[in-house]
């Protein structure tokens, strides 16, 4: 019954993961027809998306140490903000009220996000957390995924108020059994740490200055600047580096929904596979390569058949490094694991801000653009190599 348990846990957060970014995405596919439903431009809607990688950034540490002091019930303010600030959003059909629930869900994501490692490693056996933190990091891309899907399905202004609803009714449900799990009598892993209630932990302040001033976390940090770049500038610019081939829109929204697809499927397979026989390294290099060849492709030979080859070889090779890095995490800094975990995204999101900036300046010289992500992802290679087997645990 515990080892049911502890996997039911994994399961109804894997859920409060994939509807962070049901919510996060819930306008993006149908950005034209929200701005004439709301009576605003096309960039206020996009907004409603940008604000999620600005506030991950800022709120990304202070949400690590809110788990790392008080896990459970930071986990499941996450998920409870996450279900408010999507259902908020149904209570007025209004810019005003849709940017004030995504607000509440942007501020609520970084205390769901930071607790992939944590709910590992709290909840699963030291042999079975790389899949509990694959099944974490893959449940977010499926959210992804279903968001673009949604999109599809319903992407007419009349049926703006069902593709809302549809995200906070998953939302609202995924907060409701995850909490339930999470208040019910647990059953900690052997060898798990301590779910610890307050005053337990050391200073909040002290987790940080070690987390920060650990080489191999900081080793971590750097590797996933300019791989979390790429993705999060193809997947924001990718139908408009593609259309001037001559893929049409609705053809690149396929590309890039298999292209997550491929990355959910990455995830939940790959780094359980690698991380076991202990190639992790070698395995994210192999993978940022590939993506980075992938890139150039796309630059050299545009168009429709490259285009899907690229993007499904980069959702293949590239996201499953995120579950690889994060799992080295939580083997490493232990206690700190939130705060880490946060570094990591956070550092990510940076880098995404960093590299997509960059990718937009350049949509109209698609090979340039292309060749920039193929840089920045071959960036990272001498960043990985860099890394070795943890040294001393944080904490």
């Amino acid at each position: 019954m515990a080892f049911v348990q502890r996997w039911r846990v994994i399961t109804a957060f894997a859920l409060v993961g994939a509807a962070t970014q049901v919510v996060w995405l819930n306008y993006a596919p149908v950005t034209t027809v929200a701005a004439a439903h709301f009576g605003v431009s096309e960039s206020a809607v996009g907004w409603l998306a940008n604000m999620f990688p600005l506030l991950y950034v800022v709120l990304a540490i202070p949400a690590g140490i809110l788990l790392d002091r008080w896990f459970r019930p930071a986990l499941i303010a996450g998920a409870a903000l996450t279900a408010i600030g999507a259902d908020l959003r149904l209570l007025h059909d209004s810019f005003a009220m849709a940017l004030a629930g995504q607000t509440i869900v942007a501020v609520a994501q970084p205390l769901v996000l930071n607790a992939i490692t944590g709910v590992a490693g709290h909840y699963l056996d030291e042999k079975d957390r790389p899949t509990g933190i694959a099944v974490g990091t893959a449940s977010t891309f499926a959210g992804m995924a279903a968001a673009f899907v949604l999109g599809a399905i319903f992407p007419a202004e009349s049926q703006l108020w069902t593709l809302t609803a549809l995200g906070a009714g998953f939302a609202t449900v995924a907060a409701v059994l995850l909490t339930v799990e999470l208040v019910r009598p647990g059953h900690v892993a052997a060898g798990a740490e301590p779910l610890r209630a307050a005053g337990e932990p050391e200073a909040p302040l002290a987790a940080l200055r070690a987390t920060l001033g650990d080489p191999y976390v900081r080793r971590l940090c750097a590797a996933v600047f300019f791989p979390f770049g790429t993705f999060v500038a193809l997947a924001t610019y990718g139908q408009a580096l593609l259309e001037p081939a001559g893929v049409s829109a609705d053809a690149a929204s396929v590309v890039l929904l298999i292209n997550v697809v491929a990355g959910v499927v990455g995830c939940a397979v790959l780094p359980v596979a690698v991380l076991r026989r202990g190639v992790e390294l070698p395995a994210v290099m192999v993978g940022l390569t590939a993506s980075a060849l992938a890139c150039l492709l796309v630059a050299v030979a545009p168009g429709l058949a490259t285009g899907f080859l690229a993007f499904v070889l980069i959702g293949l090779t590239l996201l499953p490094a995120l579950p690889i890095v994060l799992t080295m995490t939580e083997r490493h800094t232990g206690v700190a694991e939130g705060t880490a975990a946060g570094l990591i995204w956070m550092t990510g999101n940076l880098g995404g801000l960093v590299v997509a900036g960059a990718t937009g300046l350049l949509v109209d010289r698609p090979a340039l653009a292309f060749g920039l992500c193929a840089v920045a992802t071959i960036l990272g290679v001498p960043l990985v190599r860099r890394l070795r087997r943890e040294p001393v645990p944080v904490g």
